[in-house]
């Protein structure tokens, strides 16, 4: 059987075909360079879709389906040896195009010039290539390869998508608690399959950074004054009626938006979220007007002070994406305004900044708003006893944005308030 692999350039999208044909024992003959917009590649991919595996049957665009059907054709068993494990490398192809290269390509093309960089996008897409590769790290803790006793599919595909990101920005201090994870990527690229296609993977000693790049204002043209024409009274469109389904939504909305929070079930206290707020806002000297004000009120039974520290603050290099990140965490906050009031606060300079938190909040644990953020996770918690006095002087500190802060000689760069 002729099969031919066509492609604008060499990348990993068609390394996990070929590498899938040298297992599979199936000849691929690759064309690299083809030129994506001309008529004659549109015969062969009408979407204009890179590689095409051009087959006697007929042709097949999508470096996954193209991978499936070559581990197909081929022998070694690289779809497993029954049923579920099919079912669990099909799992993995997918997983690696969802949640391997998609954030991966918003954190790694801006580097490479092919997109415009935004930090707000760069930081989430950090974090789900970590949850990502967490993921990995447990389901590899008992395994050699992903499914099974040997390489199949599963480990071809996930590790191409995660070789750019090994090469430019998975430094050393990002992978060092994937040590499974990475222990499996190692084995993989350096078997002799996968090396005959990709060459030698070199392991990033320092995260490549994108330049921050903003887009061009564009000047508008006022549109010119329109001269005014009588009205004409348009004929009354008569209400559409609604159908069961569209109610049933609407009533399932109403009771969503009507649901109770438990929070708002406590019994009343004196200390008053809003009137805090208030106080905080108007001292000119926190520690001298707002901190004492605090302390008097605090109600213990219906509040609790928590302190948060970022997990990855050896990532914080650059000042303004430091202060990006805060302020992405605080934008994705709203719901839990009514109940928390928080001092985020970024330490040191560059490159060796951290960021770390005190939070104040409605109830004895953290909120529920709270743990549905994104960016809770990527934080380490832990609850002040308020009968300790250096732990109320580490919140007094984080109020006035000055103090130890728990650690000698710890200053603050800058700050800002969630209220």
């Amino acid at each position: 059987m002729s099969l031919k692999v066509h492609t604008d350039s060499s990348n990993p999208q068609l390394w996990r075909i070929l590498i899938t044909a040298k297992y599979a024992g199936v000849n691929v003959e690759s064309n690299v360079g083809v030129d994506a917009s001309s008529k004659e590649f549109e015969a062969k991919s009408p979407l204009g879709k890179v590689p095409v595996l051009e087959t006697p049957e007929g042709n097949l665009f999508e470096a996954n389906a193209i991978a499936r059907y070559v581990a197909r054709l081929g022998k070694g068993n690289l779809y497993g040896s029954n049923i579920f494990e099919a079912g669990q490398i099909e799992q993995f192809v997918d997983f690696a195009a969802n949640d391997i290269e998609l954030p991966g390509s918003v954190w790694v093309f801006p580097i490479l010039g092919y997109i415009p960089s935004n930090a707000l996008a760069t930081q989430k897409a950090k974090g789900d290539i970590r949850k990502s590769l967490d993921y990995l790290n447990k389901h590899l803790n008992t395994r050699t390869f992903l499914v099974g006793e040997r390489i199949t599919l599963a480990d071809i595909v996930v590790a191409s998508s995660l070789v750019y990101l090994y090469q430019r920005v998975l430094d050393t201090p990002f992978r060092k608690q994937f040590v499974n994870a990475n222990r499996w990527f190692l084995t993989v690229v350096n078997q002799p399959e996968f090396k005959a296609v990709a060459g030698e993977v070199k392991l990033c000693e320092k995260m490549e950074v994108a330049v921050e790049t903003a887009a061009p204002v564009k000047e508008e043209k006022k549109p010119e004054p329109k001269k005014e024409q009588p009205k004409k009274e348009q004929p009354k469109k008569e209400a559409k009626p609604k159908d069961d389904d569209e109610e049933e939504e609407n009533e399932f909305e109403e009771k969503e938006a009507k649901k109770p929070n438990p929070l708002d079930s406590l019994p009343p206290s004196k200390f008053v979220m809003d009137e805090w707020k208030r106080v905080y806002s108007n001292s000119k000297d926190i520690r001298a007007g707002a901190n004492p004000w605090f302390w008097e009120k605090f109600d213990k039974e219906g509040y609790s002070l928590w302190l948060a520290d970022y997990k990855y603050n050896d990532e914080c290099k650059v000042a303004f994406m430091t202060c990006n990140l805060v302020a992405g965490f605080i934008q994705r906050l709203d719901k839990v305004r009514k109940y928390g009031f928080g001092s985020l606060l970024i330490f040191g300079n560059e490159p060796n900044l951290e960021i770390g938190c005190c939070w104040l909040f409605r109830g004895t644990e953290i909120p529920q708003e709270m743990k549905e953020v994104d960016d809770y996770e990527h934080y380490t918690w832990r609850k002040v006893d308020i009968e300790n006095p250096a732990d109320r002087e580490i919140v007094n500190d984080y109020w006035a944005w000055d103090g130890k802060f728990e650690k000698e000689g710890r200053v603050v760069n800058q700050g800002k308030t969630f209220k």
